[in-house]
């Protein structure tokens, strides 16, 4: 798997709008409470069902691949001039 520029960043971001995502669909509340990794699956989950990105593999499904997964998906939906993306 191969580093992006500014991955935490952008996963950060991911978290965020991924998470407004998952409220305006009315597929899911988070509360503050909720951890990183809680977030993190859960957004990978709704973004591949709703076919907004394609799965890993049954056997690379872990922590870091599906943060790189997230990562890439908003790096593509954020504009080329976006300050993540330079």
């Amino acid at each position: 798997m191969k580093k992006i520029k500014n991955e935490k960043e952008l996963l950060k971001e991911a978290i965020r709008v991924g998470m407004i995502y998952a409220e305006k669909r009315g597929a899911a509340e988070f509360d503050k409470g909720d951890s990183h990794q809680l977030k993190i699956e859960y957004i990978y989950k709704l973004l591949v069902h709703d076919k907004q990105i394609q799965p890993l593999a049954e056997s690379q499904i872990d922590g870091p691949s599906m943060c790189h997964k997230l990562a890439i998906w908003i790096s593509k939906l954020l504009p080329d001039d976006h300050q993540l993306k330079k």
